[in-house]
């Protein structure tokens, strides 16, 4: 009989299971991060965004990253009217990155009508202050203009100038657009060493070849149609990028998902994963969507994070 002590055969035993559980769980955590980030998310907000809402702190944001396996985040302002409820300037933005710099990758943002003097070169060099403070990109440009207006045509040539990338909303008030996005098309021709990253209901129902010019607002339910704008011109243009955040990319890859798998997988050098998150609490679809859809390491990696930090310049 043993009392007090521990026999060697138990003790090595012993040993060895916990050795066993512990490569277990790690093999697990490792398969959980493989399957699940670290993200890069494209698309956040800082700020109060909608009335109604609470406003997002950039701690908050971080915290929430910290939940979500996400390691950074791009803060994109919202400067005009139609973008949202309160504004949410460029300065917010590189402030929030000034206090996380590991983590928040901030944007800047001018609306196209605003007030310049210098041409070119005057709106230029109001990019060029936010550049130097450390902005990536210009966006989330969201304003209630066509998307190949002449005023926004000249804020592209400026983004050209700096190779600044471009995040751009498209619906039936803000970048607005017709079926196919023929605006869309001569944007991307015009400028072919800009990148734009596509976000927002008339840009993702463009998906599918049966989208109709009123409908550029809505989130259809139905299977995807053959002969969608976004495969084409994803063809066609190399400087065209997708930002899968919101309900809007959500819904285009959920809708169809034997299409929308398929989609991601034939386009995977130029998804970016997004959520657009913007207020506490806030439900995002992206994480759930994408842990149902079985989609090969190598391209779960480049969209979740390998794009983004390609095309931005990010260390992951």
């Amino acid at each position: 009989m043993r009392t007090g002590t521990i026999d060697r055969r138990d003790f090595l035993r012993g040993s060895l299971a916990l050795a066993a559980t512990a490569a277990l769980g790690g093999a697990r955590a490792s398969a959980a991060r493989a399957a699940g980030g670290p993200y890069i998310d494209v698309h956040t907000h800082l700020g109060r965004t909608w009335n109604g809402d609470e406003p997002l702190t950039a701690e908050g944001l971080v915290r929430w990253m910290d939940e979500r396996n996400v390691a950074k985040a791009v803060v994109l302002p919202l400067v005009s009217p139609e973008s949202s409820s309160y504004l949410s300037l460029t300065e917010l933005a590189l402030a929030g990155a000034r206090q996380f710099p590991d983590r928040l990758v901030p944007f800047c943002c001018i609306d196209p009508r605003t007030s310049y003097r210098g041409g070119r070169k005057g709106l230029g060099d109001m990019l060029k202050e936010y550049v130097d403070q450390g902005a990536k990109g210009l966006g989330e440009h969201k304003v209630g203009l066509p998307v190949d207006a002449p005023e926004t045509m000249r804020l592209y040539e400026a983004c050209d100038d700096l190779k600044l990338p471009v995040l751009f909303h498209c619906d039936d008030i803000r970048n607005t657009d017709e079926a196919g996005l023929p605006g869309l098309e001569r944007v991307l021709s015009a400028f072919p060493n800009v990148n734009f990253l596509g976000h927002g209901p008339g840009f993702w129902a463009s998906i599918s070849g049966d989208l109709k010019t009123g409908e550029l607002g809505k989130y259809p339910t139905t299977k995807v149609a053959p002969g969608g704008a976004l495969d084409r011109l994803f063809d066609a243009h190399k400087n065209l990028w997708g930002d899968l955040s919101a309900g809007s990319g959500s819904n285009a890859i959920s809708r169809d998902l034997d299409f929308g798998r398929e989609f991601l997988i034939r386009r995977a050098d130029r998804m970016l994963f997004g959520t657009d998150y913007l207020k506490p609490g806030q439900a995002v679809p992206q994480f759930e969507l994408f842990e149902k859809i079985d989609l090969p390491p190598e391209v779960r990696a480049k969209i979740e994070r390998e794009n983004a930090a390609g095309l931005l310049g990010l260390s992951i």
